[in-house]
């Protein structure tokens, strides 16, 4: 026994801990790796939304109490929050004003003059962030090449800065024409106000993202200023939590482009952190598709809340711009995620015609699902999987959730009631609804990106992708569905793997030739020596990897393309091989290129990454023992109620393999596989789901 503990304490001596933690809309995610021994742990912790943060906290003891992980063993701390986005998407940021150029108080009303839905009669553009009467024009003017054509006018700076104060503003956005080709007006403005109202936080447009046109450089710096207080304190009550536990890690965020910062650059640059959640599910399960070997996944993110949906392709994510904060666009590098308000928490009601919906409403962690017995009383997704007969056969959520089966009967009782329909056939309506709605929203995204899903697998993984994944991929048509050991906590391992990635942007507008590319290489030095000292401040010691791209178009068009760029091309002065990479991506994105058309150069840009620990998990070599049901279950399938086996996902070992329809539990989620599908465990420990040709 002594030998025993001691060995024990040994160990935990020897412990190297990576944890990586993210918060969803009902439950934080905790994936820990000891670097050392290969072991994991992973947890869920229902959220507090009155107290963000206090949860982490549970959740580290209880790695402590349930795993052995010692706060002070813990070397890497990576952390992705919701707080910024849902402080926009639920309108609680603090009251700001945007000084811009006289005459340009509109920009933001204006934007770009879409509705968001073409298609209906009946669509309204969301109320800016910032109203009409907290905006305020500066007289002041920048020429188009930069130069100055008038100086800021202090007196109505001055002027701005009391009716702003007095209007209960605690924030100002200054945001001014060409800022991106010069941003001393910009910092004067910045200045002055600093000096006369130091209550103040102010932030300029070219300092959060200075890039071309107006709208969506001011946009961009209005996000970052509307959530920078609650952000800011909460990366501080974080840190001091974590100290107070002993924690000596770094606390690191990740970003929405995929990558890591610290948090002390997190509190400056809080817009770069409003997709880190989605993003980071994405990143963790690139790692975990390049791992397997699988170079074209799709995949399937559902939490209580949504459900998220991205391409990973030759094991890469893909990136973009423009993607939505609430009803905002957000015009910084992201990781491309598509989302729809259908998630495990999703409400089913029936409207004033009688027609069945589900969503987007959501009844979070509190009160929760009725099936969850903390006061909920609406039907939900998970509780249509309860009276289906999927869901309900063991505790949920690390065994800290037991489900109420006749909870879930009365609340999705009370739909078929106003339906004049049995409660299974009701529950199942509701499911098939969830599906389609997520189906339709799939479809766009392969339209959009020229796939064909056929050629993809499947990753569904979040507390509610196992339970909805089998079913989607079986309506788009897709033969394969690898669900990793953990779906639960993927984007909490996201965290784990993820890089130190910095973006760094200059707009420099010129047509593409021999004479502009010493022009151009300049811009991109400028942007390799930020990017160092960007990585340097982040704590990275190691080599930078410098990936150059340039945005551009064929002079005429109105929005130019993202290209990547080899570094040699750039140091060689290598035109036509630059010409030839527009040209192939403008083909693959359009179908057709130009190529004697002249190209004009927009924007250069260089993304610069830190690369993070080299982790890995352990294989196990594969045998042919068959798989052992634990029980048999009765499920409605959707016509009638079947008796099918439940395996227990700790039981499973690689190369065991067996039949749906079956359900496989296990301590962060639950399988539901549709009949037909052959399941078999791989040496890496994911369940591979294939349809029958």
């Amino acid at each position: 026994m002594d030998g025993a503990i001691a060995r024990k304490a040994h160990e935990q001596h020897e412990a190297d801990w990576k944890i990586g933690v993210d918060i969803g809309g009902t439950f934080i995610d905790f994936c820990a790796l000891d670097a050392r021994s290969g072991r994991v742990a992973s947890l869920k912790v229902l959220t507090t939304p009155d107290d963000p943060g206090a949860e982490l906290m549970t959740g580290i003891t209880l790695l402590a109490e349930r795993e052995g992980v010692d706060p002070a063993q813990v070397t890497r701390f990576v952390h992705g929050t919701t707080v910024g986005i849902n402080t926009i998407i639920q309108r609680k940021g603090v009251p700001l004003a945007l000084f811009t150029n006289a005459g340009f108080e509109d920009v933001i009303e204006l934007a770009r003059l879409r509705m968001p839905d073409m298609y209906s009669l009946f669509c309204s553009r969301p109320d800016p962030l910032i109203p009409r009467d907290m905006i305020f024009g500066i007289p002041a003017r920048l020429r188009a090449d930069g130069s100055e054509s008038h100086s800021p006018d202090m007196e109505a700076v001055a002027q701005a800065v009391a009716a702003a104060r007095a209007k209960g503003a605690e924030g100002v956005i200054v945001s001014l024409l060409h800022s991106w080709r010069n941003a001393a007006q910009e910092a004067a403005v910045k200045a002055e106000i600093a000096r006369l109202a130091p209550g103040l936080f102010v932030f300029s447009s070219a300092e959060v993202w200075p890039v071309i046109r107006e709208y969506e450089r001011t946009s961009t710096a209005i996000l970052n200023g509307y959530v920078h207080p609650r952000v800011s304190g909460y990366l501080t009550a974080l840190e001091e939590r974590l100290k107070s536990r002993g924690v000596p890690a770094r606390a690191m965020l990740t970003k929405s482009n995929g990558g890591l910062m610290n948090a002390a650059e997190g509190k400056r640059a809080c817009v770069n952190m409003l997709l880190s959640g989605t993003a980071s599910g994405v990143i963790g399960a690139s790692w975990l598709a390049r791992q397997a070997g699988e170079d074209k996944i799709l995949t399937l993110d559902i939490g209580g809340t949504s459900a998220d949906f991205a391409l990973i392709i030759d094991g890469e994510a893909q990136f973009g711009t423009g993607e939505l904060i609430g009803e905002f666009p957000l015009y910084i590098p992201s990781v491309s995620v598509s989302s729809i308000g259908i998630g495990g928490g999703s409400i089913a009601s029936v409207d004033a015609q009688g027609v069945l919906r589900v969503g987007p409403e959501s009844a979070g962690s509190t009160p929760g699902p009725a099936c969850y017995g903390r006061g909920g009383e609406r039907a939900t997704v998970t509780d249509a999987m309860v009276v289906c007969g999927w869901l309900g056969h063991s505790d949920m959520a690390y065994g800290q959730l037991r489900i109420e089966v006749d909870l879930a009967r009365r609340a999705v009782g009370e739909l078929a009631a106003k339906l004049g329909r049995p409660v299974e056939q009701t529950a199942q309506a509701i499911l098939d609804i969830a599906v389609s709605e997520m189906f339709v929203e799939v479809e766009k995204l392969a339209s959009r990106s020229g796939v064909d899903l056929r050629d993809f697998t499947l990753m569904p993984f979040g507390g509610g992708g196992p339970m909805l994944g089998a079913f989607l991929a079986r309506e788009l048509g897709m033969k394969r569905v690898m669900a990793p050991r953990r779906p639960g906590v993927v984007s909490a391992l996201g965290g784990l793997v993820a890089d130190l990635r910095g973006d760094f942007i200059r707009t420099v507008f010129t047509p593409l030739s021999k004479a502009s590319l010493p022009g151009i290489g300049e811009a991109f030095e400028a942007l390799a020596r930020e990017g160092r000292e960007w990585l340097a401040a982040q704590g990275h010691a190691g080599a930078a990897d410098l990936r150059p791209s340039c945005d551009m178009r064929y002079a005429g068009q109105s929005y130019e393309i993202e290209v990547p760029l080899m570094p040699a091309w750039l140091a060689g002065g290598d035109i036509a091989a630059i010409e030839r990479a527009f040209h192939e991506t403008h083909e693959r994105i359009y179908d057709f290129h130009d190529p004697d058309g002249e190209i004009e150069l927009v924007n250069v840009r260089l993304s610069a990454v830190g690369a993070g620990p080299a982790l890995s998990f352990p294989q196990v070599e594969e045998t042919d023992a068959p798989a052992t049901p634990a029980r048999r279950l009765p499920v409605y399938t959707g016509r009638d109620v079947e008796t099918i086996d439940l395996y227990d996902r700790q039981d499973l070992r690689p190369g065991s393999g067996f039949h749906g329809p079956a359900v496989v539990v296990q301590e962060d989620t639950t399988f539901a596989i549709p009949a037909g599908m052959q399941a078999r465990v791989d040496r890496h420990l994911n369940l591979l789901l294939t349809f029958p040709e």
